[in-house]
């Protein structure tokens, strides 16, 4: 966590700032964060509001940077640069980089086939997630945006393994759209790929071949997801 907010801090300074100053700087669940009015945030809300990826911090003076900091809204280019600058996520322990997805042959929750074998000449992306995973939950828009972007392609899948029954599916959706194709109680398929750390994504190429893979929250992953999908795309 400590390393997430030191970038967080110092994404949109110079590298020389951040060599020179990020030995300094210990932010803890102590340390005084407030807002430009000056109202001081306790460590549950100020820690949310930076996971989300929409706020950053910075010390109110370099002279003592330990003592108070100031939470501040990121613009869209400030948010743009900060991923930029943030590391793909690692790869997950499920899957291998060039080898075969495997099969994959199911229903969606509308009970429309499912085969990755008959996907071949399409990327297909995969999320395995389920309702009351909290990091599951904060990716969900950002995937959205991904969905919106290839929405006029043919050749680019998007399928979402959810753990969870139909119907409890159903009223999630109601208020937390999830634009991925939807497959409900998928909690045979993860067992079989020996998926047990959520969420976990997946790009697999036209081949059917896993040509990126991670598990869990990332600020970057709906990023590299994009590039996945772009170099394959090209070539």
């Amino acid at each position: 966590m400590r390393i997430f907010i030191l970038l967080l801090i110092f994404g949109l300074f110079s590298i020389q700032t951040l060599q020179a100053q990020a030995k300094q700087i210990s932010l803890t669940e102590k340390s005084i964060v407030k807002d430009s009015s000056g109202t001081v945030y306790p460590y549950a809300i100020w820690s949310k509001l930076m996971q989300s990826g929409n706020y950053a911090i910075k010390p109110v003076s370099f002279v003592d940077p330990n003592d108070q900091f100031i939470l501040y809204e990121l613009s869209e280019k400030e948010k743009e640069e900060m991923i930029k600058r943030t590391p793909k996520p690692k790869e997950s322990t499920y899957f291998v980089t060039g080898s075969p997805f495997g099969k994959f042959k199911t229903t969606d929750i509308n009970r429309n086939k499912l085969n990755l074998q008959e996907m071949k000449g399409k990327i297909v992306v995969f999320n395995f997630w389920f309702i009351n995973c909290p990091p599951c939950k904060r990716e969900i828009p950002e995937l959205n945006k991904l969905v919106e972007k290839y929405k006029d392609r043919k050749d680019v899948v998007f399928i979402a393994v959810a753990l969870d029954e139909k119907s409890d599916l159903k009223d999630f959706l109601k208020t937390t759209p999830f634009n991925y194709t939807i497959v409900d109680a998928g909690r045979w398929i993860t067992a079989e790929i020996g998926i047990n750390t959520f969420p976990t994504n997946v790009v697999v190429d036209q081949n059917g071949i896993v040509q990126f893979h991670a598990t869990g929250y990332s600020l970057s992953l709906p990023s590299w997801i994009d590039k996945t999908i772009v170099s394959l795309i090209e070539k």
